[in-house]
């Protein structure tokens, strides 16, 4: 009886170790599958490859880590146009938080 318990644990452990490896390498593919153009950018900068979301927080931050940027937006046809007019030149991070995905990248703004 000791060793089917202890046999089920280790199988039910072994399974747990598998999804979040799988987990991990889906989300490592959002992350490399979304493009920002143009970049440089000057007007705008234009997200390709997100998640559809109905409510996804949008921040731009400068390389001191400053928030120059934020909006709450809703994320159609898989990707988002930010205008950056307003912003200096230099370069920025953008991060992309929904429930659906946690998305951050860079560009460089003209």
């Amino acid at each position: 009886m000791n060793r089917l318990i202890l046999t089920l644990l280790i199988t039910f452990l072994f399974s747990i170790a598998i999804n979040a490896q799988s987990n991990s390498i889906k989300n490592e593919l959002v992350k490399t599958s979304v493009k920002v153009f143009p970049n440089p950018a000057t007007n705008v900068v234009n997200v390709l490859g997100l998640q559809n979301s109905n409510t996804s927080s949008i921040t731009i931050l400068d390389t001191y880590g400053n928030i120059v940027l934020r909006h709450i937006w809703e994320i159609r046809n898989n990707a988002i146009n930010i205008p950056i007019s307003s912003l200096t030149p230099g370069i920025y991070i953008i991060t992309i938080q929904s429930k659906e995905q946690q998305i951050q990248t860079k560009f460089y703004k003209k």
